[in-house]
């Protein structure tokens, strides 16, 4: 298997190949505790031509986060506002509060040359693809089993019994929607499904599609002299 270092080293080298490209909406679900957190990290600090889409939430700012880079923490009122002026790209009702994409940032992103990866749910998902289309690659990240999931989620000692129960019951629901997805992982090693989630997003970077510059290199090449 090619680890991440190679494949980074890989890109880094092919980069003054690149030609020019529409960008990659990048979806990252799973239920939680599954590694979506922990690879969308890595995933950022490996790549400096992904950027995160930063959401707007109406729930509490936890202790330790920070307002416009965990979140951009919005009133009710404010969030209700923004959905009124098809301000989001997507947004979902999760857990008794409201969390949507501004669609601002995102193609500001774009527009500069970023690919954006987007920690969503598959609500998030079904709406992002409704409204961009092919741009969008939906991956989703299984747990090996239920129960390793759950003694992933009280290992992490931060939810109480009622919360575990809550975000059990919603895994069951989510990985009902695993169909939704372009591609689906199993993360029963961490290193190797961020591997296979890096190689995913090469892939899909590639694709003809994306190429909006592969019309005039060809033409270039069949130019005598080019």
């Amino acid at each position: 298997m090619i680890d991440a270092e190679t494949l980074s080293d890989a890109s880094a080298a092919m980069a003054h190949l690149s030609l020019k490209r529409r960008g990659v909406l990048f979806v990252l679900s799973s239920p939680s505790g599954a590694g979506k957190s922990t690879i969308a990290r890595r995933l950022l600090e490996a790549d400096d031509h992904l950027q995160m889409s930063v959401s707007a939430t109406t729930r509490p700012m936890r202790p330790g986060e920070v307002d416009g880079k965990d979140y951009h923490f919005v009133t009710l009122e404010t969030f209700r506002e923004m959905v009124a002026k098809h301000e989001f790209l997507e947004w979902a009702h999760v857990f008794d509060h409201r969390y949507g994409s501004p669609a601002r940032p995102i193609e500001e992103m774009l527009a500069a040359g970023l690919d954006v990866l987007f920690d969503i749910d598959w609500q998030g998902a079904q709406q992002l693809y409704q409204t961009c289309g092919g741009d969008v690659v939906r991956v989703f990240v299984l747990p090996p089993s239920m129960p390793e999931l759950e003694e992933r989620l009280r290992k992490r000692a931060t939810d109480s019994e009622e919360v575990i129960v809550g975000r059990m019951r919603r895994a069951a629901s989510e990985v009902s929607h695993w169909d939704g997805y372009d591609y689906v992982l199993i993360n029963d090693d961490i290193e190797r499904c961020f591997v296979e989630v890096r190689h995913i997003l090469e892939a899909e970077r590639l694709k003809r599609s994306r190429q909006t510059g592969l019309i005039g290199f060809i033409r270039k090449l069949n130019t005598p002299g080019g």
